[in-house]
């Protein structure tokens, strides 16, 4: 007689053996034998090993040196989607009930990420009585009965709609944190905290630039009502929370960090938002570490039903490109891509510095992206590459508008720096009293006019780092590029999705064109639609 013995090892499985023999078989002569499970199911996830093994090739050691716990098991699945439908037999409106409990905001401080637990099976499988804080794989099944959310770690307040969370959990914060005694020194740097603080320890914000004529009030008017809001920036922060949670089921010592424009300054309402799912500290081969860190991540993305389409692109920095069904935002997901966290706080930085440098950006990027040269992905420039060359602009006027961090900060953008250390690093650079008072419409024409007719391509490097130009160096990197913008960290060319003639001779044509249109007729519209363009954010 065959027993099949479920979700047991040959240990547990030998003495369930001894059992059915003296109690449900007692007249066949002892002639019970086990399938244990493992055995007939040697890859089953829940015996610790992970059901998408990597394909001959597909990844280097790295990948073994992390410890993958298992994905869910088919019950486990089957009772998370119990627990999606019983969210709304409380008798809330869905609407109002956030799908997950809400954490501090932009929290970068390690050790706050707990990866969840991993269930104990020891003492379910010995027959010992389970210790208080050992947890069963069936405990999943009774908190689907006792908590709205059914995840390990879901707080109480996880019930309440979203605005009830954050009241609730600043009145705490008011009542136990040491950071809102009235001696509490004022910080000196101009660059806004990531986390949220008290009202009054906050850093006053730099004022409104002045405006006096028509083409720079326009501009002034087209970034107060593209600019990206708070609550656009708390919807992307509350999604990157809950998927850290989701893929520390996966890798349980991961981060995940919001970065790019949704937080260096430059975001608008419609701005896409960049994540950066960290693993270990260190470069990783983004070749076959990182498509194959992300494929199990897409794996895990088409199970969560708040997620659509996570779509894996392979580039020079892969990335898992998928929108989030309940805020709309489109997501940028990449592993250990680190320099694109220390390049958010460098631009961060530029962004609060001086109050020209936000507005004019923003408006050049809406430029670009109406003429067609904002997109990388189709041979033009990125959006980080225009924010660079608007930077070194500003920094190479005779009166520069902005100075040079990296040179006058230097302890501030340690390229060694720990990465949990990155957004404090600026925290205390005051703000820049330029001595050049242009006007917002005056720098707008001498950016293009730079560009169209003073900047020489062929010979040059843009440098932010440096504050200059530098002549092309003579290797691969730089030699035969149309378009050569230096990275301010790792020194790469960010330009060189600008590979075709045809492309770099179109972005040349669009600056003199403007420039010259915007010289003759000093009106914004003549170059970009402002009101079209506030109505798309």
């Amino acid at each position: 007689m065959w027993v099949d013995i479920w979700k047991v090892g040959w240990g547990t499985g030998h003495w369930l053996k001894g059992l059915l023999r003296g109690l449900l078989c007692p007249d066949l002569g002892g002639r019970i034998n086990v399938r244990p499970y493992k055995k007939m199911y040697p890859n089953s996830s829940i015996l610790g090993r992970p059901p998408f093994p990597p394909k001959r090739g597909q990844a280097s050691g790295f990948i073994a040196q992390i410890p993958l716990p298992a994905l869910f098991s088919p019950q486990q699945v089957i009772e998370s989607q119990f627990n999606m439908r019983n969210t709304n037999l409380h008798g809330f409106p869905l609407n109002t009930i956030t799908r997950f409990p809400v954490t501090p905001p932009l929290d970068w401080k390690p050790g706050h990420g707990t990866p969840p637990r991993v269930p104990s099976v020891s003492a379910v499988t010995l027959g010992k009585k389970r210790r208080s804080d050992e947890h069963s794989p069936y405990d999943l099944k009774r908190q689907r009965f006792s908590s709205l959310g059914g995840r390990p770690g879901t707080s109480e307040t996880a019930a309440l709609p979203l605005a009830a969370q954050t009241a609730t959990s600043r009145l705490r914060s008011e009542g136990s944190s040491p950071t809102l005694s009235p001696h509490t020194p004022k910080p000196t740097g101009c660059v806004p905290p990531v986390k949220e603080e008290p009202q009054h320890s906050a850093p006053e914000t730099p004022p409104p630039p002045v405006t006096k004529d028509k083409l720079s009030q326009q501009i002034l008017d087209l970034f107060q009502a593209c600019q990206q809001q708070d609550d656009d920036l708390q919807k992307k922060e509350v999604c990157r929370a809950q998927l850290q949670r989701e893929i520390q089921w996966l890798f349980p010592n991961s981060r995940v960090y919001l970065a790019g424009s949704s937080l260096n300054g430059f975001g608008s309402r419609s701005s896409d938002a960049d994540l950066c799912l960290v693993v270990k500290e260190g470069p990783m081969n983004q070749k076959t570490d990182a498509v194959y860190i992300l494929s199990l991540v897409q794996k895990l993305f088409y199970r969560l039903s708040y997620i659509e389409r996570p779509q894996l692109i392979r580039a020079k920095v892969p990335i898992l490109k998928f929108r989030d069904k309940i805020s709309g935002v489109e997501f940028d997901l990449n592993v250990n891509n680190i320099v694109g966290i220390r390049n958010t706080f460098l631009l961060r930085s530029y962004a609060y510095i001086e109050s020209r440098v936000r507005p004019i950006i923003l408006v050049i990027k809406k430029w670009a992206r109406h003429h067609g040269i904002n997109d990388a992905s189709r041979g033009t420039l990125s959006s980080y590459s225009l924010v660079l060359m608007v930077l070194h602009y500003l920094q190479t006027l005779p009166e520069p508008v902005i100075p040079c961090l990296q040179k006058e900060y230097p302890e501030c953008f340690n390229p060694s720096m720990d990465i949990h250390l990155v957004p404090e690093g600026p925290k205390d650079i005051p703000s820049y009293n330029s001595r050049n008072r242009s006007t917002l419409g005056n720098l707008l024409l001498g950016f293009l006019k730079y560009y169209a007719t003073v900047f020489n391509w062929d010979k040059f490097v843009i440098s932010v780092r440096e504050a200059a130009a530098f002549p092309k160096p003579s290797c691969r990197e730089w030699r035969d590029k149309f378009i050569c913008v230096e990275e301010p960290f790792d020194r790469t060319n960010t330009a060189r999705a600008v590979h075709e003639r045809i492309k770099f001779d179109s972005i040349k044509a669009e600056f003199n064109k403007s420039w010259q249109m915007l010289q003759l007729k000093k009106d914004l519209n003549f170059i970009l639609p402002v009101r079209a363009t506030i109505q798309k954010r």
